[in-house]
C-alpha cells in the first residue's frame, strides 16, 4: 500500500485537525482561516505533483489515483480556497464558531476528493457521507430560525437520498456480485442477458442510484431542498454547496456510469434516456421557477437546477451515442470548471453586496452600478456567463456540450436547451437592469476587506480567460477524461 498517493487527503485531514487544536490556544481566531488556506495550498501542491503519473489504484483497487481523480481534487481544493478566502468578512456572523466553520469546510472537501477517487461502491458511499455530514452542520451555523429549518430539511432529505443510493448499490451488487466499478463493468460485459426485463434488479439499482445522485446535483425531481437551503444557509456555504456539492455529484456520476455502466450499449442507452428526460425537466422547471424570485439566493438556487440540466445534456449524449472521443467528457469537465468559477463569482459578489446593504432582495440592488460600479460589473459579468454570452466562459462551456449533442443526433435536446438559455436571460438580466438602471437609494458607505475582493477578482479573471482562451485547460480536461474505456 503506497500511502504517498494519499498525501493530498492526509494533508487536508491534518490541516482540519490543526485548525480545531489551534482554536484552543489562540485568541486571534482569524488565524485559523490562514491555516485552512495553507492546508489547501499544500494539499493542492501534492495533488498537482501526481498529475500524469498514471499511478495504480490503492486500497485493493478501492481508490483510483488517475488524472480524473487528480483533476477533481484540484477543482475541489480551488473551490474551498475561494470560499474560505471570501469568508473574511462573513465569518463575523458566527464568531463563536470560526474554527469549526473552517474545519468543516476542509473535512467536506476531503470527502469530495475521496468521492472523485472512489473506484468501489463501498468507498464511494463512505466518502459521500464524509462530504455530506459537515455540510448539514455548516448550513445551520447562523443559528437563526431560517438557517435551522433549512438545515433540518437538508439533513432529512439528504439522509433519504443516501438510503436510496445505498439500496441501489445493494441491488447492483446483488445483480453482479461485485462492488468494484471495473469488475461490475466486466460482469455486465460478459453477461448474455442485458435486456431491461431480463435483469430488473440491476436496472432498479441504476434508477435508484440516479435518484440519489440526482439529489446531490440538484436535478428535478430531487431538487426540493435547494431554494430553502440556499436561502437559509450562510451565503458562503450556499456558494460552496452550489459548486462543490454539484461538482462532486457529477464526479461520482461520471466515474460510476462511464466505468461501471458504460457497456454494453443496451445499458448505457437506458440511463442515457433517463438523463435526457431529467435534463429537459430540470432546465424548464429551474428556469421558470427562477423568474418570479425576489431573493437573489433563491434565484441562483433555481438557476443551479437549470445548470444541472445543461450538464446532463452531456451525460445523455454519452449514454445514447457512446462516441469514441473524449470531447464529450471534456465538455462536461470544462463546463464544471467554468460553472464553478462563474457561480462562485456571483455568490462572492452577493456576499460583498449583502455586507454593504444588509439584504439579499434583488430590489435592494438598485443603483449598485453607481455606488459600486466595479462590484456591479463583476456580478454582471458572472450573470452573463451563466446565460452563455461571449466572451464569458459560459458560452464556450455550452458550445462544447451542445455541439457534441447535436453531432450525435440529439438536436432536439440542444434546441430545448437553447430555448432555456433564452428564458434564463430574462431573470439574469433583470438583476443587471436593477443594478444599472434603477435609482440608487441613500445608503451608508461600508468597507470590504481585501480577501473577498481578491477571491472575486480570481473568479472573474478565470471566467474571462476560459471564455477567450479555452485551450488553457482543454488539454488537462481531455487527459482527465481519457481514462474512460471508450
Amino acid at each position: 500500500m503506497n500511502l504517498s498517493l494519499l498525501k493530498p487527503e492526509i494533508t487536508l485531514a491534518a490541516a482540519a485537525v490543526l485548525v480545531i487544536l489551534l482554536d484552543l490556544f489562540i485568541k486571534q481566531k482569524y488565524m485559523t482561516r490562514y491555516l485552512g488556506l495553507a492546508g489547501l495550498v499544500v494539499s493542492g501542491v501534492f495533488a498537482a505533483i501526481m498529475w500524469g503519473d498514471n499511478n495504480p489504484a490503492i486500497f485493493n483497487n478501492m481508490l483510483a489515483t488517475d488524472n480524473f481523480a487528480v483533476f477533481f481534487k484540484l477543482l475541489f481544493l480551488g473551490i474551498a480556497f475561494l470560499v474560505i478566502l471570501s469568508s473574511a468578512d462573513y465569518e463575523n456572523k458566527f464568531r463563536n464558531f470560526k474554527s469549526e466553520y473552517y474545519a468543516l469546510i476542509l473535512i467536506s472537501t476531503l470527502g469530495m476528493m475521496l468521492m472523485a477517487s472512489a473506484a468501489d461502491m463501498i468507498s464511494l458511499f463512505i466518502s459521500l457521507e464524509l462530504a455530506s455530514i459537515p455540510l448539514y452542520v455548516l448550513v445551520s451555523l447562523l443559528k437563526d430560525k431560517k438557517s435551522t429549518e433549512s438545515a433540518l430539511k437538508y439533513l432529512l432529505l439528504g439522509a433519504i437520498a443516501s438510503a436510496v443510493v445505498l439500496y441501489g448499490m445493494a441491488l447492483v451488487f446483488g445483480a453482479t456480485g461485485e462492488t468494484q466499478l471495473a469488475a461490475i463493468a466486466q460482469s455486465l460485459g460478459t453477461s448474455v442477458d442485458t435486456t431491461p426485463l431480463g435483469n430488473p434488479g440491476l436496472y432498479m439499482g441504476i434508477v435508484l442510484m440516479v435518484a440519489g445522485f440526482g439529489f446531490k446535483i440538484a436535478a428535478v425531481p430531487f431538487q426540493m431542498w435547494v431554494p430553502d437551503v440556499y436561502e437559509g444557509a450562510p451565503t458562503t456555504i450556499t456558494a460552496y454547496l452550489s459548486v462543490g456539492s454539484k461538482a462532486a455529484g457529477f464526479a461520482i456520476i461520471l466515474r460510476v456510469f462511464f466505468t461501471a455502466f458504460g457497456v454494453p450499449f443496451d445499458i448505457s442507452n437506458n440511463w442515457g434516456i433517463i438523463f435526457a428526460v431529467l435534463s429537459v425537466i430540470s432546465m424548464f422547471i429551474g428556469n421558470i421557477a427562477a423568474i418570479p424570485q425576489t431573493n437573489i439566493k433563491r434565484m441562483l438556487g433555481y438557476s443551479s437546477i437549470a445548470q444541472a440540466g445543461y450538464l446532463m445534456v452531456g451525460l445523455a449524449t454519452f449514454g445514447l451515442a457512446m462516441p469514441s472521443t473524449v470531447l464529450g467528457e471534456s465538455g462536461l469537465l470544462f463546463f464544471l470548471v467554468s460553472y464553478a468559477l462563474t457561480n462562485l463569482g456571483a455568490f462572492i459578489a452577493v456576499v460583498i453586496i449583502s455586507g454593504r446593504i444588509n439584504s439579499d432582495t434583488i430590489a435592494d440592488y438598485a443603483g449598485l452600478g453607481k455606488r459600486s460600479p466595479v462590484l456591479a460589473l463583476a456580478l454582471t459579468f458572472c450573470l452573463i456567463s451563466l446565460i452563455g454570452i461571449p466572451p464569458a466562459a459560459g458560452f464556450m462551456a455550452k458550445f462544447y456540450i451542445f455541439s457534441l449533442a447535436a453531432e450525435h443526433g440529439l438536436l432536439w435536446l440542444v434546441i430545448l436547451a437553447a430555448i432555456n438559455s433564452v428564458i434564463s436571460a430574462y431573470y439574469y438580466l433583470r438583476v443587471v437592469k436593477v443594478m444599472w438602471f434603477n435609482e440608487a437609494p441613500a445608503a451608508e458607505k461600508t468597507t470590504t476587506t481585501v480577501a473577498p475582493v481578491v477571491a472575486l477578482a480570481i473568479c472573474c479573471l478565470g471566467v474571462l480567460l476560459l471564455g477567450v482562451i479555452p485551450g488553457l485547460i482543454m488539454r488537462f480536461v481531455e487527459s482527465a477524461s481519457s481514462i474512460f474505456p471508450f
